[in-house]
């Protein structure tokens, strides 16, 4: 079995401290120089817990303070609390391998523990508010996101977008940590050398993008939310998502959605969307599979910015 134990490190990523024993270099290191930690990430042998909640050898174990899963062969892992994450090798694999579930289905399932909705897609900050891109696996956040920050915006998430509540009941976007993913016809699309950038594990045409000079540090008022979708249509349009269609759309691009039922936290769920949509518009943005339309549907989206302010 592999073993990636090292000096624990302490990073800062979602607005949290972070200690861990595998390094994350894709986080920046924490600046805090107390013993505080929010999260824990340590290794741990998890197959004799596994064999016993395993329900039938399923994927996930999802439970009101705990979340497990495994990939098959690989690894297992185990989110409890909302304070701690461990992982446990099964056999020999690759350590990007294990960062990138660990930053990914983990975190998300950790958020939602510590109840922080984590919406799944690319927070941009627009002349000081967040906007939410959120939408299916491969149509186009992070691209449009790339594209916003290319014209001078910066990103606040990629991936995984933690939203809260303030004092006042303003939903507030965290920053995540500063880093894209981009498909490769996206790095060919903005001239940009796939050479430059470290490959994502398992998928050779996805690249792993620093942005650190074009970050947001600190939280930003959510101000909107726009579901990018794919369509056999020859033009970008977009359109206002109204009534309880709002609420499905927050359900729908919430990340890992299937843990929020069996972890008993749909009343949770129903009653932040609920307030949040109280407080932002969404938009559904519609974009041809014909052609490749990341400019036009960055302009569309800054009009209705603007004349929404």
């Amino acid at each position: 079995m592999n073993t990636f134990i090292t000096n624990k490190k302490r990073y800062n990523a979602f607005g949290l401290n972070v200690l861990s024993d595998i390094q994350l270099p894709e986080l920046p290191l924490s600046v805090d120089k107390g013993n505080r930690e929010d999260i824990l990430i340590q290794q741990e042998d998890l197959t004799g817990l596994w064999n016993e909640i395993g329900e039938n050898k399923k994927y996930f174990v999802v439970k009101e303070d705990i979340i497990m899963f495994q990939l098959p062969n690989k690894t297992i892992f185990k989110i409890q609390n909302g304070t701690e994450i461990y992982y446990s090798p099964i056999e020999d694999i690759n350590e990007d391998h294990i960062r990138l579930y660990l930053l990914g289905t983990c975190m998300g399932a950790l958020l939602m523990q510590r109840k922080i909705l984590p919406l799944h897609g690319s927070a941009i900050e627009i002349n000081g508010k967040a906007y939410a891109i959120v939408g299916d696996s491969g149509a186009g956040k992070s691209t449009l996101a790339s594209a916003l920050i290319n014209k001078g915006y910066r990103l606040i998430s990629d991936d995984v977008i933690p939203v809260t509540l303030n004092k006042e009941m303003i939903p507030m976007v965290t920053p995540a940590y500063p880093q894209q993913k981009l498909w490769l016809e996206s790095l060919n699309h903005f001239g940009m050398e796939s050479n430059d950038y470290r490959p994502i594990f398992d998928r050779e045409t996805k690249f792993a993008i620093p942005v650190t000079d074009h970050f947001v540090s600190t939280p930003l008022p959510l101000a909107g939310v726009f579901e990018l979708v794919k369509t056999e249509g020859n033009e970008v349009e977009l359109q206002s998502i109204q009534n309880l269609f709002r609420l499905h759309t927050l359900y729908k691009h919430t990340y890992r959605n299937f843990f929020i039922a069996p972890a008993g936290l749909m009343d949770w769920h129903f009653n932040l969307t609920a307030k949040i949509c109280e407080h932002i518009d969404i938009f559904q943005l519609c974009r041809p599979l014909s052609r490749f339309t990341v400019q036009d549907v960055t302009n569309l989206m800054l009009t209705r910015i603007t004349k929404g302010e």
